[in-house]
């Protein structure tokens, strides 16, 4: 348990505030919306890491009207005495110097997520202003920060304090109040996204059970709708029920492992379904690792291991049996891994894979115990008997999968046939400026390979829908043609045998009609990627072509519009006795038309795909392709438009530009 004692003394400097806002990108990844929203996490871990520890019960997120954000926390509140090396108060050192914290020992903060020390100062130095409110030992606290600039050179002062840290009264509140206004000069977009914040909200709940956390959007005009309260008595269990609300579980009952080791907790929620695909979710201190590391490599080896010994000891596997795979036994598991470590590393900036060698066989020694015991208790013999059998089907499958490869390979089926008269590859040999087109139609296709530059594009076309491959079996998708036609064009490989290095273009470009066909064709093959090739999405690989809707016309002048926002500004510009042509498909260009509005690199619009939230992709993509009706009517209904506006007024979703989120 960390130290009750929480005052100045406990902070270690270890290193000034410099120049933060002339390089932002060094500590808070990059200033797109991606960037401002790093801002509020950065409280937020704060926050958090004070009620993980045990020290407050409750936190508050609100967004107001005026562009800022606020976070409150009923914890111990920053410390307010003098620092014993720096002569200020203890919350003006957090706010001003870099790498200044309490989380560098663990006798404050026994886990902590924020470890750089770098969170407070870095949103102070790149925000207009910021607050701070601290109530400890029955006494109001303010300190008040501003960034200013000096008329004379120009220089901006970033995050000095307006004056002395201000006792403002007695209270019986306790706890941090920490409000700020992001820097407008400094961000391209300072709005915060609602849906965003309230998504990492509500996860941050479920990773701490019971903690209540209330966020309120004061810029939403419905009162009704302006709050929202997170609190989950059941933890990572409510989260893994949450996850498989969609789908059909195996079994009602859920797996639960819990224990410590060497100062490292482990708690795992398991339920598995009827599908095929494998969803694992890992944290580290609250913090997403969706590249592993170091405890899922531990929580696999002791899984795989007891279900092995499991299934040899009830005779579902006899001796001259192989072991199953660990992709066997993942195969239909949900699960979420969560994992307290005293002083993580991260490997990359993104924190995104855990690399404490001594974390492996902690997380594996509790799971192999806590599922040995699970496993031994007779109430559980169904269900593990279930888990067992279906990942001996697993197997087949896979087998079924390999011989299917091995003889198309050696028919050269795989490599060739189903690419005759179809693929157009381009004739350059750098990868990384290697584009690939999948082109919805004989049509649009044809168009598109007398348009490309043949120089680094290529031509790939569909005949008729793909299949949708949300609980298929990776056998039942090499069975399919357009598929295998994709994956051999790609030249990755598939499932066990996928290599991103053997990746023959830089980008893949989904390009289909803008209607309801051509964002059906769009969803399987995202259906697709996510499922049976996550890392050309997390790499950044994968792009969606934006043809325009619009051509406007007048004499010699023709503007494309991509959305009804753009046309209404092109005929604005163009004036009266204009012509306009409303796009119904692809096939509709001539191939110099298509060329110049969606193929050309120096004007064309292009999306890229990504995985900001792994987990919330996975349930949606079980929810929008998998086969229960109910779920997806629910999720059209709340979140579809059935209002459409009238022509020439915009949705509001234009195309993000090329390289884009």
């Amino acid at each position: 348990m960390a130290s009750q004692s929480y005052n100045a003394g406990n902070i270690q400097v270890l290193e000034g505030l410099e120049a933060v806002r002339l390089r932002p990108g060094m500590y808070i990844g990059t200033t797109s919306s991606r960037g401002l929203h790093h801002l509020l996490w950065e409280i937020v871990d704060n926050a958090i890491d004070e009620a993980s520890n045990g020290f407050a019960s409750e936190v508050m997120v609100t967004l107001h009207r005026d562009g800022s954000a606020s976070v409150y926390d009923n914890g111990r509140g920053m410390p307010v005495d003098m620092h014993p090396t720096m002569g200020i108060p203890g919350v003006e050192v957090i706010f001003t110097v870099l790498h200044a914290g309490g989380k560098f020992n663990n006798e404050n903060y026994a886990y902590s997520g924020g470890l750089h020390g770098v969170g407070a100062s870095v949103v102070n130095a790149l925000s207009r202003w910021l607050t701070v409110d601290v109530y400890r030992d029955w006494t109001h606290y303010r300190m008040a920060f501003t960034s200013l600039t000096d008329p004379a050179t120009g220089k901006v002062e970033a995050g000095k304090p307006e004056g002395p840290l201000e006792v403002l009264g007695n209270t019986r509140k306790k706890g941090t109040l920490v409000r700020f206004l992001p820097d407008d000069t400094i961000f391209e977009d300072p709005s915060f996204h609602t849906e965003a914040v309230s998504r990492r909200l509500q996860e941050l709940a479920y990773l701490n059970k019971g903690l209540k956390i209330t966020f309120t959007d004061e810029r939403i005009a419905d009162p009704d709708a302006r709050t929202r309260v997170f609190q989950y008595a059941g933890g990572i269990s409510d989260y893994v029920r949450y996850l498989n609300a969609g789908k059909t579980p195996l079994r009602e009952d859920l797996i639960w492992l819990e224990g410590r080791k060497d100062d490292i907790l482990c708690q795992a929620a398991i339920q598995y379904t009827d599908g095929y695909s494998e969803s694992l979710f890992s944290y580290v201190n609250n913090i997403n690792t969706p590249e592993g590391g170091s405890h899922e490599t531990g929580f696999k080896a002791a899984f795989t291991k007891c279900l092995n010994d499991y299934a040899r000891r009830v005779g579902l596997l006899k001796d001259k049996d192989a072991n199953l795979s660990g992709e066997d036994f993942r195969e239909g598991l949900t699960c979420v891994l969560t994992t307290m470590v005293k002083n993580p590393q991260f490997e990359g900036q993104t924190k995104g894979r855990l690399g404490n060698s001594e974390v492996r066989p902690a997380v594996e020694a509790v799971i192999s115990q806590q599922m040995t015991d699970w496993l031994d208790n007779l109430q559980h013999q169904e269900t593990a008997s279930a888990i067992v059998q279906k990942a001996i089907r697993a197997a087949q499958a896979r087998e079924a999968a390999r011989k299917a490869r091995d003889t198309s390979r050696k028919a050269s089926a795989l490599e060739a046939a189903p690419l005759v008269g179809k693929l157009s590859s381009c004739t350059g040999r750098d990868y990384a400026m290697n584009e690939i087109f999948i082109v919805e139609g004989d049509s649009a296709g044809g168009s598109a390979k007398q348009g490309r530059d043949r120089r680094f594009q290529a031509i790939l076309p569909l005949r008729g829908k793909p299949l949708n491959v949300e609980k298929k079996h990776l056998d039942q998708v090499l069975a399919n043609e357009e598929f295998r036609s994709l994956i051999t064009a790609l030249g990755t490989g598939i499932g066990q045998t996928f290599s991103l290095s053997s990746l023959k273009y830089g980008k893949v470009i989904i390009l289909s009609d803008a209607d309801q066909d051509g964002a059906h064709i769009r969803a399987i093959l995202l259906t697709f990627f996510f499922r049976y090739m996550r890392d050309l999405l997390n790499n950044g690989h994968v792009y969606i072509g934006m043809p325009p809707l619009y051509k406007v016309q007048k004499g010699q002048k023709v503007i494309y519009a991509y959305d009804d926002k753009e046309l209404s500004k092109a005929v604005r510009s163009v004036g009266k006795g204009y012509t306009l042509q409303r796009y119904k498909g692809l096939g509709e260009m001539n191939p110099e038309q298509l060329w110049e509005t969606t193929m050309d690199p120096s004007q064309r619009k292009l999306m890229r795909v990504s995985v900001e939230d792994a987990a919330l992709a996975d349930r949606l993509t079980t929810v929008l392709m998998g086969d229960k009706v109910e779920p997806r009517r629910d999720y059209i209904t709340e979140h579809a438009d059935f209002n459409r506006p009238d022509d020439f007024a915009p949705p509001e979703s234009p195309a993000a530009p090329e390289g884009g989120a």
